[in-house]
């Protein structure tokens, strides 16, 4: 029986034998990194898959990044979650990239192949997943507004383009980042203003502003009076699960969805890669909804 297919009991997780020298390692990689819900994610999933796999939060430094990859290396670690801020450096120092991560120049996950670190991007179907579970909306034919230009905004730009939207709106205060990011999109993707809000259907608060533990923290990240009903307004900010933007888009009428459903959804898509097997997304997204 090969380690991907042993069975596991999960109260073994409670033994001072837990884990072993034989235990599978994978991790999440960002500063700050304390509030990551990926180790969380990773359990639940090697739980109800029964594996004996383990998953730890890395906090690593912007220049201790390519260390950090080349420990992975060395010490055998399977995969590799990646948040900010390294998702666009991770993608100039792995080996090699999926065709979705060197169109966007960003990764969120790393998988080890044989000695190969291969760059991946599963932030763009996780979002889209997340918003058809959560909403049933789908992009086609729809108005759409990111505000970002990162990793994570250039996903769900492209992600968006891909799934047929006829307008992808790109805001940002870098004019030339924007402009780069609103590229990704093709023929339907443009950098605009805060103040089209109002005209969009969906829009997408892809930027860290409002996230716990940093400068941004309770800050809105966008002006609620471009918000109305019959809006989607989602906020990739998940710590907190209510944001201030989700907050103030519940107050204006909008549809607001938080940042767990697409956290959720590309967790899925990178054990899925690592593990060689299929994620039950149900036992991910009851483990974060009693976190």
């Amino acid at each position: 029986m090969n380690e991907q297919s042993r069975r596991v009991d999960p109260g073994s997780r409670c033994s001072p034998t837990w884990p072993s020298a034989s235990s599978p390692v994978v991790g999440v990689i960002g500063d700050p990194i304390a509030h990551s819900r990926s180790p969380l994610l990773h359990q639940a999933a090697f739980d109800a898959l029964g594996l004996d796999w383990v998953s730890v939060a890395f906090r690593v430094a912007p220049e201790a990044l390519k260390a950090a990859l080349d420990g992975m290396r060395a010490f055998d670690i399977r995969g590799l979650s990646v948040t900010m801020p390294h998702k666009e450096a991770a993608a100039r120092l792995v080996d090699a990239l999926t065709p979705v991560a060197a169109q966007l120049g960003a990764v969120n996950c790393i998988t080890a192949r044989e000695g190969t670190l291969v760059g991946d991007s599963t932030d763009g179907a996780g979002f889209l997943r997340a918003l058809d579970r959560d909403t049933g909306f789908a992009p086609a034919g729809r108005r759409c507004l990111v505000l970002g230009a990162g990793g994570a905004a250039r996903a769900v730009i492209f992600a968006l383009a891909e799934a047929g939207a006829s307008e992808v709106v790109v805001v940002n205060r870098d004019a030339q980042r924007a402009l780069q990011a609103a590229g990704l999109a093709g023929t339907r993707g443009r950098v605009g203003h805060a103040e089209e809000m109002a005209e969009a259907e969906l829009i997408v608060q892809a930027t860290p502003q409002g996230m716990a533990g940093t400068a941004g923290e309770g800050q809105l990240a966008l002006d609620p009076q471009f918000l109305h009903p019959g809006q989607i307004v989602a906020d990739l900010v998940y710590h907190p699960r209510i944001t201030s933007t989700l907050a103030a888009a519940q107050e204006r009428g909008a549809t607001p969805i938080g940042g767990l459903g697409m956290l959720v959804h590309q967790a899925a898509l990178a054990l899925e890669q690592w593990t060689g097997r299929s994620v039950p997304v149900e036992a991910l997204s009851s483990v974060v909804a009693e976190a």
